[in-house]
């Protein structure tokens, strides 16, 4: 398992920030909030995947 995610990283990282952006984009254009709220802890998991914790946070 480990073997696969180095050798296809970019590829992986490429479909986790294309899932996002896409988020992002239905997060702005639909007027509700409980997309919002998913995309929030979608984020949320993926800050703390990419150890962005603590003083490491964005603003």
């Amino acid at each position: 398992m480990m073997q696969f995610i180095i050798n296809n990283f970019s590829d992986i990282l490429g479909a986790l920030t294309s899932i996002i952006a896409g988020a992002s984009a239905l997060s702005a254009i639909t007027p509700n909030d409980k997309d919002d709220k998913i995309l929030s802890k979608i984020k949320s998991f993926l800050n703390i995947f990419a150890l962005n914790i603590g003083n490491a946070k964005t603003a």
